[in-house]
């Protein structure tokens, strides 16, 4: 099992909870919010890590945000290993709703985490790669038509 090491950061901190046994993902909650301009806020977690070298922390939205004019930015974001300081959020309203009250409150679950493996891995400069039947089609050229 993986062990994280966690630190609060803010008097409202509150310990990350599993939804449920089998849920994938870590329910984290709102320490402090504040609003960075109209229609921006950032949302502290409340807590600092230190993650094991080859792993990282990744912060991605509830499902519950479909319920909401936000969008998290930077979403799904990555912690690195060697990041001390305290997990953050910025979430941004992606409509002209710029009067709305921000939906989340102190105490409230905003997002979720967890952890992945990072596998080292190195690029090696060539000039030719091998053929493929995709080859270079791009933007949805594998789905179905």
């Amino acid at each position: 099992m993986l062990d994280i090491k966690i630190k609060p950061t803010h008097d409202n901190f509150k310990h990350p909870v599993k939804g449920s046994e089998h849920a994938a993902c870590w329910d984290v909650y709102a320490a402090d919010i504040k609003q960075l301009e109209y229609g921006k806020w950032e949302v502290d977690l409340g807590f600092a890590t230190e993650i094991p070298e080859d792993w990282k922390g990744i912060i991605v939205p509830r499902s519950s945000i479909t319920k909401t004019d936000l969008t998290m930015q930077n979403s799904p974001a990555q912690i690195d290993s060697d990041y001390r300081g305290s997990w953050k959020i910025k979430f941004l309203f992606y409509l002209d709703v710029l009067d709305e009250p921000f939906p989340y409150q102190i105490g409230d679950r905003v997002a979720q985490i967890y952890f992945e493996e990072v596998k080292p891995f190195k690029f090696d400069l060539v000039t030719i790669l091998s053929d493929s039947v995709r080859g270079e089609s791009g933007f949805g050229s594998s789905g179905n038509k």
